[in-house]
């Protein structure tokens, strides 16, 4: 399975964040495929996702915090499945020494995004 974490916006107008994971076979039509590399150490303040979107991590650990004050980690591998595209949103910061490479696959508006939650959490 691999690894990832729903980023969401709440009734509350919050961006909050489930775990889970990405079902094996999952095939979902994207719009459009970016590459971006960040250096070591970067954050980025309070903001929203632009678009539905998978964020596939190849390098760098990054630390995402809500406003709610959730807090997980991404590592290389794991999915960030960022759909908060309204609402208070989120920040992350770089937690190691490496860049973060990682790859941004956007989806339509409206487009269901394959993704199950771990039984211990709730979306």
């Amino acid at each position: 399975m691999i690894r990832a974490y729903l980023l969401y916006t709440g009734p509350d107008g919050h961006s909050h964040v489930t775990a889970g994971h990405i079902p094996d076979g999952s095939l979902t039509a994207a719009t459009s495929v970016m590459f971006k590399e960040t250096p070591a150490h970067s954050t980025l303040d309070w903001h929203n996702a632009p678009f539905t979107q998978y964020v596939i991590t190849l390098a760098g650990v990054l630390s995402f915090t809500t406003h709610t004050g959730e807090t997980f980690l991404v590592h290389p591998g794991e999915v960030l499945i960022a759909t908060d595209v309204r609402g208070s949103g989120h920040e992350w910061r770089l937690v190691n020494d490496e860049p973060w490479r990682r790859v941004y696959v956007v989806f339509s508006e409206g487009d269901a995004v394959p993704f199950v939650a771990d039984q211990t959490s709730g979306a």
